[in-house]
């Protein structure tokens, strides 16, 4: 087990529309986890309205940070270090976590720590709560899946912090696909958990949607079944028949998990991976986490659902690694709305 130096971190997330803030012990134990979330107040508009986002965050973020130091039951004299999400995410929320923590920071004299919103959904599978039983880390090298929003990724971790990118989509993420096809479906937003819960008792064989093979290649595509589901939807309208929603949900998250799941293993078996890691929001699926699990050839780490989704431990467990291997970050940083994955 990896062993560094002892370090207790502040992490704030306001990257998209969750408000989070959270405490870490040394990359792994977390004393403290808020999140307060948007997700009904962007349900109205199908998605997440940008300017709503972070006038909500404006009034949630001190709230957010006090409650998770009383959680912890620490003060910000008790913290050695300030991380916060910089990017990617919606400028405007990016804003609001990084100005809360430079303040912090500038007023507390600790060091603050910018960190990758995508780096943090990977150390998402470090974090464990305080008093649980210690799970086994996640061994290098490490095939990651991140399947986040707007992101779908596969990159080889040789080590902390040490990253190779295999493939990433070419059009719709995952999530993006997700999202789109549940409003097609009029199944509403978010469109992950819409789909799992139309999905169930549905039969995954009825409709054969195409899965983007891109034979040699690591990169995914999920427009084209995006757009196979549209036709589908249209022909049955057509014919003046009920859409079998529970079908077209299955048949859709079948194409989309087998891909993932394909790729991802063909990744690992090539490259010679110890253990997979899926990470993100679309790795709460629950049949996405059953056809990991159900393989015996590589141990797989998925974090718990209440780490899937933006959370502020993930932050602070990147925060931490990063800490320990020397980077701080300068109180004059700005935003990164675009910023890829080291």
């Amino acid at each position: 087990m990896t062993t560094f130096s002892p370090a207790r971190i502040l992490a704030i997330e306001t990257s998209c529309d969750e408000t989070a803030c959270a405490v870490l012990e040394n990359g792994r134990t977390l004393l403290s986890s808020i999140v307060a979330s948007q997700m009904e107040m962007h349900a109205r508009y199908g998605g997440v309205f940008p300017e709503v986002a972070s006038r909500q965050h404006v009034l949630s973020i001190t709230p957010v940070v006090q409650q998770a130091l009383a959680q912890a039951r620490v003060t910000i004299n008790d913290i050695d270090v300030i991380a916060v999400t910089r990017g990617p995410g919606l400028t405007g929320s990016l804003v609001v976590g990084v100005n809360m923590a430079k303040g912090l920071a500038l007023a507390s004299g600790k060091p603050i720590i910018g960190v990758n919103h995508l780096e943090g959904h990977l150390y998402s599978a470090w974090v464990q709560k305080a008093g649980d039983v210690p799970t086994t880390e996640p061994r290098f090298p490490l095939m990651t899946l991140l399947v986040s929003g707007g992101h779908t990724e596969l990159n080889l971790m040789t080590g902390h912090l040490t990253y190779k990118r295999l493939g990433s989509t070419r059009d719709d993420a995952a999530g993006e696909a997700f999202d789109k096809v549940a409003r097609l479906l009029e199944l509403g937003y978010p469109g992950g958990p819409a789909i799992q819960k139309a999905a169930v008792g549905g039969d995954a064989n009825r409709f054969n949607f195409p899965r983007a093979r891109l034979d040699g290649e690591y990169d995914f595509s999920f427009s084209g079944l995006k757009t196979a589901v549209l036709y589908t939807v249209n022909d049955l309208k057509k014919k003046n028949e009920s859409l079998p929603v529970a079908d077209l949900a299955a048949s859709f998250q079948q194409a989309v998990v087998e891909t993932l799941y394909k790729k991802t293993i063909k990744a690992a078996r090539e490259h010679g991976a110890k253990d997979i890691l899926v990470a993100g929001g679309v790795s709460a699926n629950s049949a996405l986490r059953e056809m990991f699990k159900s393989q015996t050839e590589f141990p797989v780490h998925i974090p718990p659902l209440s780490l899937c989704t933006d959370n502020a431990a993930m932050i602070a467990s990147a925060g931490y690694y990063r800490f320990v291997n020397g980077h701080v970050s300068e109180l004059d940083f700005d935003v990164a709305p675009t910023w890829a994955l080291p």
